[in-house]
């Protein structure tokens, strides 16, 4: 006969914890009766009351109602669309404790999954600056409750657009915020003419996202509309309004008329331009087009090259073999 196991916790329970580390995905967690319970937008140190949201077998969710003591990592929250959306975990702890949190991660994973128990690690090269650093930006859009054009990003978990005028990872040219000069001209755009957003359980609707990639050192400036179609009315007003920002240099339509999450579709309608911009890696220069895959920040990337560089200490006999290489940047940086 099987005996029921008692939890000592229920779904709505209030619970005291005191959060002694974090998850990989960035929930703090605390332990009630031994029981872990995982609480996101927490740091380490802090003591909170939290409602228990839902109950597994051996572990639990909850949500912060009271911060009782404050971690001596937490800072003041910056953003105020930081826990509503998706895009940020950290925010309301200190740089160094995020790095922190990070370098943890990889000595877990080392040890845990690895087995790799003594393996000597160097400190994490962190950013000197860890805003304003995103290249690309992808924006979904649609509509709120009063029917007005509106991009940002996806709540947590859901495909709820949160909309957001301006992010502060976006990448600025000379303090201009980019995406928000974009985004602005596209939703004007939208909205005298009547073009619906696509509405992903109707399968209708005609502008699914907009992509923007900024050339960090040559300030070039791409955007590409994501349409569920083939064609898009005015276009031409979209593009001539487009090339009036100092540095665009390409505008494209993306044809994806799939009933997926996948965001980008294989063909390209070229509007402006040559179709791609151009960037560097150190002095290695790339053309990047809407479908390649580029490293989002710049400068952490070089950093991360330099290293990998450093670490080959290659005399110029070897040969390097670089598999899944993308549009081939870090064999284009380690060819010299």
């Amino acid at each position: 006969m099987k005996h029921k196991i008692h939890f000592p916790i229920k779904k709505n329970d209030v619970v005291q914890l005191e959060i002694t580390g974090m998850t990989a995905e960035g929930c703090g967690v605390g332990r009630c009766e031994e029981i872990a319970v995982f609480v996101p937008y927490t740091a380490i140190g802090d003591i909170i009351e939290a409602k228990i949201l839902k109950v597994a077998k051996t572990y639990a969710f909850g949500k912060m109602i009271s911060l009782m003591t404050a971690s001596q990592d937490r800072i003041e929250i910056d953003c105020k669309y930081f826990t509503k959306c998706g895009g940020c975990t950290y925010r309301h702890m200190t740089y160094e404790a995020e790095l922190a949190v990070k370098e943890q991660r990889v000595k877990d994973a080392l040890n845990r999954i690895g087995g790799f128990s003594d393996l000597p690690m160097k400190p994490i090269v962190g950013a000197k600056q860890p805003d304003h650093y995103r290249n690309k930006a992808q924006f979904p859009v649609g509509l709120d409750k009063q029917g007005n054009v509106v991009s940002g990003f996806y709540a947590g978990r859901t495909h709820s657009i949160i909309g957001i005028d301006s992010c502060d990872l976006g990448l600025k040219l000379d303090g201009r915020d980019i995406n928000k000069e974009v985004m602005d001209i596209v939703k004007k755009f939208m909205t005298k003419y009547q073009i619906e957003p696509y509405n992903e359980v109707t399968h209708k609707g005609l502008v699914r996202h907009v992509l923007i990639r900024i050339g960090a050192k040559t300030k070039q400036i791409m955007v590409c509309t994501i349409i569920n179609g083939r064609k898009l009315p005015n276009k031409d007003e979209l593009v001539e309004k487009l090339c009036k920002l100092e540095g665009m240099q390409s505008v494209s339509l993306n044809v994806n008329t799939n009933k997926s999450n996948v965001i980008l579709g294989n063909k390209i309608i070229n509007l402006y331009g040559l179709g791609y911009i151009e960037d560097y890696i150190g002095d290695v220069k790339f053309r990047i087009s809407p479908l390649s895959f580029f490293q989002v920040n710049p400068v952490q990337t070089e950093k991360l090259y330099n290293k990998a560089l450093e670490y080959a200490d290659l005399s110029g006999n070897e040969i390097v073999w670089d598999l899944y290489c993308g549009i081939g940047s870090i064999s284009l940086f380690l060819a010299k």
